[in-house]
């Protein structure tokens, strides 16, 4: 995996270069600013950036936005934003181009080293990852009435699974039921949110923007 970092942190920085390395990931890139990021990306054509919130010279959402930026001139690339608190809103403007190749994780969650590259590979491959943080706030937080009003609790805590970005197989491990189980659930989801089989976007990604984008 080929990674561009963007994080004005120098320790934070070293530390996410040496921790890829260890991994046998390769950064072709590391930035102190958010200024040269589509540039870089341009260059050299990584399969992942990894970029944090707040960035010079504000400090406030000048990584957001330059990830953000990257996400519309650039869909294909897959960004993993880096943040120190939960910020609901910046999830929901990742989102805005789709819940592919897109996480979200607190920044305290690096030290869990095994996860943290585990994220960062599934956002990569194609996949979502986002901090179980930010997704249990934007649960509570919900107020709006929709189709996900239909879904049994348990069915609303596979979701929140799946909008963590975990698989069948880690939902089951983390609830302590089968496979089949989860299967059962997802199909329910997808019926309930009117998901058919043969619609034209993948029904897990379509499933979790449905969570993600109502709450």
């Amino acid at each position: 995996m080929r990674v561009v970092i963007v994080e004005d942190s120098v320790l934070l920085r070293e530390g996410l270069v040496r921790l890829l390395h260890e991994y046998g990931h390769e950064v072709v890139d590391a930035l102190a600013d958010a200024d040269g990021l589509v540039d870089s990306v341009t260059r050299h054509q990584p399969d992942l950036t990894i970029i944090d919130v707040r960035m010079p010279p504000t400090f406030t959402d000048e990584g957001l936005r330059a990830a953000v930026e990257l996400r519309r001139v650039s869909p294909d690339t897959a960004v993993l934003v880096l943040s120190q608190f939960v910020e609901e809103r910046y999830a929901r403007d990742l989102l805005a181009a789709g819940a592919e190749r897109v996480g979200y994780l607190l920044k305290e969650r690096v030290a869990d080293v095994a996860s943290f590259i585990e994220a960062a590979e599934r956002v990569a491959a194609g996949g979502t990852a986002f901090d179980p943080e930010v997704v249990a706030q934007m649960l509570v937080r919900s107020t709006r009435r929709s189709k996900l009003d239909t879904l049994t609790p348990r069915e609303r805590e596979v979701l929140e699974l799946m909008a963590q970005g975990r698989s069948n197989a880690a939902i089951a491990a983390a609830l302590v039921v089968s496979d089949g189980a989860v299967e059962k659930q997802i199909s329910s989801i997808f019926s309930k949110l009117g998901l058919a089989a043969n619609e034209a976007g993948h029904r897990r990604v379509l499933a979790v923007l449905a969570f993600l984008h109502d709450v």
